[in-house]
């Protein structure tokens, strides 16, 4: 009143009993203005319809709605699967899926060339997933031998290295962080679990509160000016969730027709545009940003599951570096038999003949070691000797039907001394 133009005797007369009691709800009060007891009515009037219909409001000196506010609970550690919850579950059938991918590569790439990797059915197929799986500590002592199988190594410790980092990071910050969780987390949820809800005596928030029963409350609803008032105390304790149904404020209501009521009007957009109500809804009410940020707090102590979108990338780069050393070895390996895929066995007989191959053990330091040349001095002082040399000839099995190479009649060469 103090900001407008002229000034204006006025008086504020309690809206109630002598014993101190409440005179009525807030229809009450307002159809007091109907009845001529009062001129105007300041206080949190909300502004709604069916009151406008009697008297004139001023414009809104607060923004207002409807919102819940439930307890947060921190029971996180509680959890004996907490150690699951850093992943999302298709990133853990993700990781296994790889794990076994990889301890398969790597075992097809050492199996003809590695002794450790060849044996008993069940021994090979332990040591697929033993390989891989110790990758996670780091505990694989088995050495490789092939440069695809270093290759393949190096960049699936990198990944493991990546996930074991990310999973320990997470699972610390669920463990040591205090983990705040609404027990509600949207209004319509009281409505369907039948949940006590609190709310002011002779609001109109009980439009919202459809069939509540006495008791405990699981959540109070009421207008946002009300909320903030309760969470500046109990932050720690209570946070709002949402949504918030909006309404057209809390005004001042006056007589139809009131000559006050523009000057009021043009006084409170004054006053909200120098920031005065602010301050004094911030005084009164508490600060709007720490209980955003309150809010806040909750949403990030929550942390989440890391999921597989985080890490495609990295999954990507294995399974290329993987699967191009499997093509490669495959490569090879057909062209060391391509005799035996351009025979004329049936396609039965060519992969039992593949698979006799792959089973083969392939010494490479021996294969290397045979190639080296000898040199002439070492041959000329050797004693003479007799030579014999086998005259190699394809024979096709008939019972197996693959190539097989049997010696021939031999030829000797005598040498005189």
């Amino acid at each position: 009143m103090q900001s407008l133009p002229y000034a204006v005797q006025y008086e504020f007369i309690i809206f109630g009993t002598p014993d101190g009691q409440s005179a009525g709800d807030y229809n009450d009060l307002v159809h007091q203005i109907v009845l001529e007891e009062y001129d105007a009515v300041a206080g949190d009037i909300s502004i709604l319809a069916n009151r406008s219909r009697f008297v004139d409001f001023s414009f809104p000196y607060t923004e207002s709605g409807v919102s819940a506010i439930v307890p947060i609970k921190d029971n996180e550690r509680e959890n004996a699967w907490i150690f699951m919850k850093p992943l999302t579950m298709d990133l853990w059938l993700t990781i296994g899926a790889f794990f076994v991918f990889t301890g398969f590569v790597v075992w097809v790439l050492e199996h003809r060339v590695n002794k450790e990797f060849r044996g008993p059915r069940l021994q090979q197929v332990g040591m697929i997933f033993w390989f891989s799986f110790s990758t996670i500590v780091f505990a694989h002592k088995e050495k490789v031998i092939s440069n695809l199988t270093r290759f393949v190594v190096i960049v699936w410790v990198f990944v493991v290295l990546v996930l074991t980092s990310s999973y320990t990071a997470n699972l610390t910050s669920m463990l040591t962080i205090q983990q705040l969780h609404p027990t509600i987390t949207d209004i319509h949820d009281l409505r369907k679990n039948g949940d006590f809800v609190g709310y002011q005596n002779s609001s109109y928030v009980r439009e919202f509160l459809k069939g509540s029963r006495n008791g405990g409350v699981a959540a109070i609803v009421d207008e946002l000016p009300y909320l903030r008032l309760f969470l500046d105390k109990y932050s720690h304790k209570y946070t709002m969730v949402g949504p918030t149904y909006k309404t057209a404020g809390l005004g001042f209501a006056f007589r139809r027709g009131s000559p006050l009521l523009p000057d009021v009007s043009r006084a409170i957009i004054d006053l909200r545009e120098k920031e005065i109500l602010t301050r004094i809804s911030n005084k009164w009410l508490g600060e709007e940003g720490c209980r955003d940020s309150d809010a806040a707090a909750v949403k990030t102590s929550n942390s989440k599951s890391l999921t597989l979108d985080s890490f495609k990338g990295l999954f990507l780069i294995s399974w290329l570096s993987s699967s191009s050393a499997l093509a490669i070895f495959l490569s090879i390996f057909f062209y060391e038999n391509r005799v035996l895929l351009a025979s004329d066995a049936s396609i039965k007989q060519k992969l039992y003949a593949l698979a006799r191959a792959f089973d083969e053990e392939k010494d490479i330091l021996s294969s290397k070691a045979s190639t080296t040349p000898t040199p002439r001095g070492i041959a000329a002082a050797q004693s003479p000797a007799i030579s014999i040399s086998y005259q190699h000839e394809e024979v096709f099995s008939q019972d197996e039907g693959f190539p097989t190479t049997e010696p021939g009649t031999p030829i000797h060469h005598a040498t005189a001394g």
